[in-house]
């Protein structure tokens, strides 16, 4: 009976733990987006302020709990869909998540390194000009190789779940423009990334909320 209650009660820590990937990866998102000049305003090559240094020290020490918090996510939502899910999406789910996560860390690094290379830059010198190759190394990982891993991630999640019943249809729905807009859309639109921590903030309060709903009562020994 312990075994069986326990059981009823990992998806829904899992859930939370969701709510927290959401929250961090979206504050980081912002302090990057922030801090780290994109497009025409990379090629000044000029060193960041102290405000923007200070953005992104905050950044790099959020994401490396989102992406412990997202791995937990994962798992909340693989027993959310049930053991019934499909072999070929689950795994594509599941790699493609993994991958998120390992670009997700890829992106930071370089933003790290990107922040010890500023400190002194000016423009015009060498150092200035590695300034700019790391804003755009970092946006790359970041908008072109993190969020396209994250639109597999939730197009393939939402798959499974339609085919199993696991989501209503109005969240399969919603995963599918999130991943088409992960897809398409973030490369050219600043902050337009934020659609992916909202897809799982809302995920995981359905799984949350689903875990009180399908709670037993009048368990025998209760």
């Amino acid at each position: 009976m312990a075994m069986k209650a326990q059981a009823l009660r990992t998806p829904r820590a899992a859930g939370l733990v969701g709510i927290a990937f959401a929250v961090l990866i979206g504050a980081a998102i912002v302090l990057v987006r922030a801090s780290i000049p994109s497009g025409e305003g990379a090629l000044t090559g000029s060193p960041l302020s102290l405000s923007s240094r200070s953005g992104v020290q905050t950044a790099l020490a959020l994401i490396p709990f989102a992406g412990i918090f997202f791995l937990w996510f994962i798992g909340a939502v693989r027993a959310h869909v049930g053991p019934g899910e499909d072999k070929f999406l689950s795994t594509v789910f599941l790699g493609s998540g993994l991958v998120f996560v390992a670009t997700l860390f890829g992106a930071a690094a370089a933003a790290g390194s990107l922040l010890a290379t500023t400190e002194i830059a000016s423009p015009g010198t060498p150092r200035a000009e590695l300034s700019y190759f790391g804003q755009h190394f970092t946006y790359s990982l970041l908008t072109t190789y993190s969020m396209r891993m994250a639109a597999v991630f939730v197009l393939s999640g939402s798959s499974v779940a339609m085919r199993l019943g696991s989501f209503p249809r109005w969240l399969v729905l919603l995963g599918y423009l999130v991943g088409v807009t992960l897809l398409f859309v973030v490369p050219n639109v600043p902050l337009a990334e934020l659609v992916f921590p909202l897809w799982a903030l809302v995920v995981s309060l359905h799984i949350v909320v689903a875990s009180f709903r399908s709670r037993p009562t009048g368990l025998p020994g209760a």
